[in-house]
């Protein structure tokens, strides 16, 4: 069995681990971002899961944590294994994300179990289809009036291309009624930012209440040419499914910064920066790794920066590289999870940043990062200088 040493343990939580939850798992921290960016922390916790794998093999590396059994994956048809293998033997409900989503989603599929969980599951897939709402209407309306507010700064920040991203978002998940609710998602966010202590943070009922009640104003108008107009209690689910489009828009500004177009650029962006830095499950009975048993209740760490952009396996890794998507893939090469576990919404929200991401390209012109791209790139730091295309590019 591949047990870590002490010192091993300690370079994966204070390289990898820490540094992960720092920068913020469930909304992510401007200051520690920054940093982040500065000093490359993603490049650096990929060389030292590199160093694990080549220290240990390929079998999973038990970390020397007291009272805890949890091991981290370095092989990539492991990783494959553990998503198939979801929600049994390997649930998605793990205590840690439990605590973190109890804070804003305390009924949503991602922690719910057994036939509760399959019948959530299948409301989020039929809710969640493209044809469902006029994505592409909606965000070119506001992609337009965007591109006018960068024409009239001549550049593309963050807090620009944010403003009209939630107002997309708002849009789609709620209609045309929340456009201008930037209350409802500033209370969202604030309880993220609680659920990114987890366990450590109390839980502020009044403003989840508050949350709430905003919420549910919203959706008892069930607009027409919204998802909140499929059939269902979606109360429980609209959270997570406005917590996913602020991931997107991350995804959707960095493939501007390198040029991307289409949805393979979208994926691309989301292989070179994972928006889901961390995935865990939990097994729910012991497993045979490598010829290796590991006990029930064993949290399963997969870093997906590391799988995503490691140079000894992918000779593509720090490049924009959007052929890869048009071919077989590595088994962890997973920007939306996969197996049972995938994002519901991936085809709503790939079409949905997609067409963002060309109708802002047919419109501005602007600079593109260069390969070997960096392993952190702070989104909230991106000021790209744009002018008018003067065409308009079919």
């Amino acid at each position: 069995m591949a047990i870590s040493s002490r010192l091993d343990t300690a370079r994966v939580l204070a390289t990898v681990l820490l540094p992960t939850l720092a920068k913020g798992v469930i909304v992510r921290r401007p200051g520690v971002m920054a940093a982040a960016e500065k000093v490359q922390s993603d490049t650096r916790a990929i060389d030292a899961m590199r160093r694990l794998r080549d220290r240990y093999g390929p079998e999973p590396v038990r970390l020397r944590i007291t009272g805890r059994s949890v091991a981290v994956l370095v092989d990539p048809t492991d990783v494959g294994r553990l998503l198939a293998g979801s929600p049994e033997p390997f649930a998605l409900a793990t205590k840690e994300k439990k605590a973190a989503l109890k804070h804003f989603q305390p009924h949503g599929v991602l922690i719910s179990e057994g036939p509760e969980r399959d019948r959530l599951r299948r409301l989020n897939e039929r809710a969640l289809r493209p044809e469902n709402v006029p994505a592409e209407a909606i965000v070119r309306d506001e992609a337009d009036l965007l591109t006018r507010h960068v024409m009239s700064t001549g550049e593309l920040t963050w807090e620009a291309f944010n403003q009209a991203w939630w107002r997309i978002a708002r849009r789609i998940v709620l209609g045309s009624g929340a456009r201008g609710d930037d209350q409802l998602t500033d209370d969202l966010k604030a309880l993220r930012q609680n659920a990114n202590w987890a366990f450590l943070h109390p839980k502020q009922r009044d403003l989840r209440e508050r949350f709430q009640r905003r919420l549910d104003e919203h959706l008892a108008r069930r607009e027409e040419g919204s998802l909140a107009a499929q059939p269902g209690d979606l109360s429980g689910h609209v959270p997570h499914w406005l917590f996913a489009f602020d991931a997107a828009g991350i995804v959707t500004l960095r493939a501007l910064a390198i040029g991307a177009r289409g949805m393979n650029g979208i994926l691309e962006s989301a292989r070179l920066w994972p928006t889901t830095p961390v995935i865990l499950r939990e097994s729910t009975i012991a497993t045979r790794w490598h010829g290796t048993w590991l006990p029930e209740n064993t949290e399963f760490v997969v870093f997906t920066p590391f799988f995503h952009r490691d140079p000894d396996r992918l000779p593509f890794a720090d490049r924009y590289a959007p052929e890869i998507w048009d071919e077989p893939r590595d088994p962890a090469i997973v920007p939306f999870s996969a197996g049972p576990g995938e994002c519901p919404g991936r085809d709503l929200v790939l079409t949905t940043a997609a067409t963002m991401l060309d109708t802002l390209s047919e419109h501005l012109a602007l600079p593109a990062l260069s390969a070997p791209l960096p392993g952190t790139l702070n989104h909230f730091g991106i000021r790209m200088p744009a002018q008018p295309t003067g065409t308009r590019v079919s």
